[in-house]
């Protein structure tokens, strides 16, 4: 049997690295979201938690071994909000520390006192105007959402009417003016984030969107003007007649995220596969791999494919290994036909690792 050779890869010239995004649709209906698996504002979808700081919706009910979780709801308001101005209102200090744990996280600290950051609807991050001290946070699943949200992708339609008809008056989030060479800022800890803008006015930002970390911040005042009675308590939500400040201040979280839930017409987006590749170009010279390492190649010291002793010899390419320096097999890749190789030609094999 022919002595077994290798051909070493040059890193300069033979190896070479890429990086591939895949999109994917994601349509989430408000039926869905709202009123599917049970008559809302008690769908088997969807999980409250005794602590009350957040909820979570899946698309099946949640204990069934199918169910995939599609995102969070949670509210709260900077302490520095006309909202917070007292301690008698409910959850008070729990809306107060989710508000600074999403800063934190997702913005970071300022000044010469490490002051929690201020969420703000436009780009101009750190200049203090535009201000959303009152915020509904939603934070879009991991398992959907991968690697980060495709920019300029993300679309959701609020219902801004009465309680009773909340889609009679409507605005559609959009961040229709960020794409990946323009449009996003990336302040703080969690990557870029865009501006989203309601789509028919497309003036003043309404929120924001954080696309490596996965989760959209809205303003209340979405609803503070159109909306007279946004919801109430998860007792008593037929006979609602609240303002967005009489519940974000009156009303549980459980119970703010029911309301907004109850308002969340349909919201889509393109999530993003990140793929990194590592090309290795395996050169197959006139001179070598013109033999068959195959024990079968051979019968009684004469090449099998062969009848006459002129012939020039010939094999077929039908697996390239991939070995590190200690000669020890690393990874394998097949083809997908076998390749005929003789001392007439050369061939160049592309083998792609992703990871």
């Amino acid at each position: 049997m022919p002595v077994q050779n290798f051909e070493i890869l040059n890193t300069n010239t033979d190896v070479t690295t890429t990086r591939t995004l895949l999109h994917e649709v994601i349509p989430l209906t408000g039926t869905l979201i709202s009123g599917t698996y049970g008559t809302f504002h008690s769908e088997r979808n969807v999980k409250n938690f005794s602590h009350g700081m957040f909820q979570s919706v899946y698309d099946y009910p949640y204990l069934s071994s199918s169910a995939n979780h599609i995102f969070d709801i949670t509210m709260g308001y900077d302490e520095s909000s006309s909202l917070s101005g007292t301690t008698n209102h409910l959850q008070n200090a729990k809306k107060i520390n989710l508000y600074n744990q999403f800063a934190q996280v997702l913005l970071g600290y300022s000044g010469s006192n490490n002051a929690v950051e201020i969420f703000e609807s436009d780009l101009s991050f750190g200049d203090n105007n535009n201000q959303m001290k009152e915020c509904y946070f939603i934070s879009l699943s991991r398992l959907i959402t991968k690697d980060q949200i495709k920019k300029g992708s993300f679309s959701m339609t609020l219902g801004t009417g009465s309680y009773g008809a909340p889609f009679l008056k409507k605005k559609t989030l959009t961040d229709v003016s960020a794409s990946e060479t323009g449009g996003t800022n990336n302040k703080g800890n969690s990557g870029e984030y865009g501006v989203l803008y309601d789509s028919p006015a497309n003036t003043a930002g309404l929120g924001v969107i954080f696309y490596q970390a996965g989760i959209v911040v809205l303003t209340a005042s979405i609803f503070k003007n159109d909306t007279k009675d946004f919801g109430t308590d998860s007792s008593n939500l037929a006979a609602a007649t609240h303002g967005i400040n009489q519940i974000m201040t009156g009303t549980s979280i459980s119970g703010n995220c029911d309301a907004l839930r109850h308002r969340i017409q349909n919201l889509s987006y393109n999530n993003t596969t990140e793929i990194n590749s590592a090309i290795y170009f395996c050169r197959v010279p006139h001179s070598k791999y013109n033999y068959s390492s195959n024990p079968t190649y051979t019968s009684g010291s004469k090449i099998r494919v062969k009848t006459v002793a002129s012939d020039t010899p010939v094999a077929y390419i039908t697996t390239v290994g991939l070995y590190n320096s200690r000669n020890e097999l690393m990874a394998t890749a097949k083809l997908s036909e076998p390749l005929r190789k003789d001392p007439t030609n050369e061939i160049t094999l592309r083998v792609r690792l992703d990871y």
